[in-house]
């Protein structure tokens, strides 16, 4: 591949990787640091790419597990942005669509990091199954068993219900 063609195919991504990052730091300067790593990080291992048709799940798998990682060393920086996040919450707006918009927001906030994340790909990124699959690591049906957990999660939660965490089972 021509680096010409590996530029090009770079600067299409850009802003849809920096919309992902965006989603998952919160923070406009995080995300910018998050993308910045993460194509510093791809291009310094480029050779060992293993799909030349697949460089958006690739990408996003880097920027993803990037996070994880500095969420694991920051725990501090995770709670501080939610500090700072839910200081927005107080404005009601006036009309009814940025109501119910509002509403669904702070559904998908409350959901758990993982069915967030998922439904993010699928649902505003546009990832087909097989590369959210990819990216995770599982099996395709494991994806879409957790999206459809992760989509009734949400409708739950849109309608104001209170998020659950199911009980562990005692196995013998």
């Amino acid at each position: 591949m021509l680096e010409h063609d590996i530029d090009d195919q770079l600067r299409e991504l850009l802003p849809r990787l920096r919309r992902f990052a965006r989603w998952l730091t919160r923070d406009v300067n995080n995300a910018d640091d998050l993308v910045q790593s993460t194509l510093e990080r791809a291009l310094s291992r480029w050779e060992s790419r293993r799909d030349d048709t697949a460089l958006r799940a690739w990408l996003f798998t880097i920027a993803y597990r990037l996070f994880l990682d500095g969420k694991r060393r920051a725990q501090r920086y995770a709670s501080m942005l939610r500090f700072l996040h839910h200081g927005s919450e107080g404005e009601q707006p006036s009309v009814e669509r940025e109501v119910m918009a509002q509403s669904a927001l702070q559904a998908l906030e409350r959901l758990p990091d993982e069915q967030r994340h998922l439904l993010l790909w699928v649902s505003v990124e546009g990832l087909s199954y097989r590369e959210v699959a990819q990216l995770l690591d599982v099996p395709m049906g494991t994806v879409m068993s957790r999206l459809s957990r992760a989509r009734a999660a949400l409708h739950r939660l849109s309608d104001g219900e209170t998020l659950k965490t199911p009980a562990l089972r005692l196995l013998k």
